[in-house]
């Protein structure tokens, strides 16, 4: 029997404790690709390195990874078959559409957020002059598997990468083999590229909302029953009467809602409880949580997932506004129960 201390450490998850992968997919040799890092924190994720590690294995009905890479670092091309959305922390990041990147671009820096198509080839680097990361939030507890563009099996091929059918990475250059019986993926063809959709510069803008274009709303429910100055800001989700926020412009139906908050010095959300598994991804300031007896603060690249149904209160405690963004389960979730 876990403590309830052990229980709160178990859900937290320092950026300074993550644990990457330099060869989580097919393309990590691929030259321009072979330094970036990937990150699992809640869920499976979509990685193909059976070695890749877990940081929170509990189901929440979405999953949160993350990328990290230093200047002119890519990821190649590739489809999701549920959401994908990128909070960016740090680093500019261009975004590309198309098999080989050639259909549409959009440029994002920190705090802005894009929710990407499903069936669409897309693709990202950092185009800034420092290591950028981005927290990634896929839709579902199994988001599938990826499906990459032809020229990345080409690539992977010879550099002695090999992906099976189920989504396991044989590396041949460490004596890998396949396995007797398993079979390796079908490499994407040209009518599969035909089946999936396209999308202009234009049409990528309206997938984004930079930091500066977001409503910080204090009309809320949380922002009214806050001590001191709170503002939320809805991303995505549908309009929530109970909650006192319209729909957000990134649309609904991606089986989370996000949203941003923004808590000014000195504000505090008294103790209330969710029905919904809630994470705290921290983007700036000093982000206290209590939960119970315990005390944690978060800075910046930090998680915590906090448990359903546990009592939790909010602080600043730092000079500047402490910032969050919240990714909270369900396409509907309920509004805060707020103590007697």
């Amino acid at each position: 029997m876990h403590s309830h201390a052990e229980l709160l450490r178990s859900r937290l998850v320092r950026y300074a404790d993550l644990r990457g992968c330099r060869n989580a997919f097919v393309d990590s040799r691929t030259p321009g690709s072979e330094q970036k890092e990937n990150f699992t924190i809640i869920g499976p994720g979509v990685a193909e390195n059976p070695d890749q590690y877990v940081h929170v294995a509990i189901p929440h009905g979405f999953n949160i990874g993350a990328a990290r890479q230093p200047p002119r670092c890519l990821n190649s091309q590739h489809s999701h078959e549920t959401a994908e959305v990128f909070v960016v922390l740090a680093g500019t990041w261009a975004f590309r559409s198309g098999d080989r990147a050639q259909d549409g671009e959009v440029v994002l820096g920190p705090g802005g957020v894009i929710s990407l198509p499903t069936h669409m080839f897309r693709g990202f680097e950092n185009i800034g002059a420092d290591v950028g990361f981005m927290f990634a939030v896929l839709g579902g507890d199994d988001p599938g598997r990826v499906t990459w563009a032809p020229y990345v099996f080409e690539a992977a091929r010879n550099y002695g990468l090999v992906l099976l059918e189920g989504g396991r990475l044989i590396d041949t250059t460490l004596g890998q083999t396949v396995p007797p019986g398993a079979r390796e993926v079908r490499p994407t063809s040209q009518a599969d590229v035909d089946r999936l959709r396209r999308y202009r510069s234009d049409e990528l803008r309206a997938c984004v909302r930079a930091a500066a274009d977001m409503a910080a709303l204090d009309t809320s429910v949380l922002a009214r029953h806050a001590h001191g100055a709170l503002y939320e800001s809805p991303i995505i989700g549908h309009a929530s009467a109970q909650e006192g926020l319209p729909d957000a412009p990134l649309g609904g139906g991606h089986g989370f809602h996000l949203r941003r908050l923004t808590l000014e010095p000195g504000a505090a959300v008294p103790p209330h409880t969710r029905l919904e598994e809630e994470v705290l991804l921290a983007f700036s300031g000093g982000f206290r949580v209590l939960v119970g007896e315990e005390s944690l603060t978060l800075g910046s690249g930090d998680v915590f997932s906090v448990p359903k149904q546990m009592e939790r209160q909010f602080q600043n405690v730092s000079a500047a506004p402490a910032v969050v963004y919240v990714v909270r389960g369900g396409n509907h979730p309920a509004p805060p129960r707020w103590r007697d």
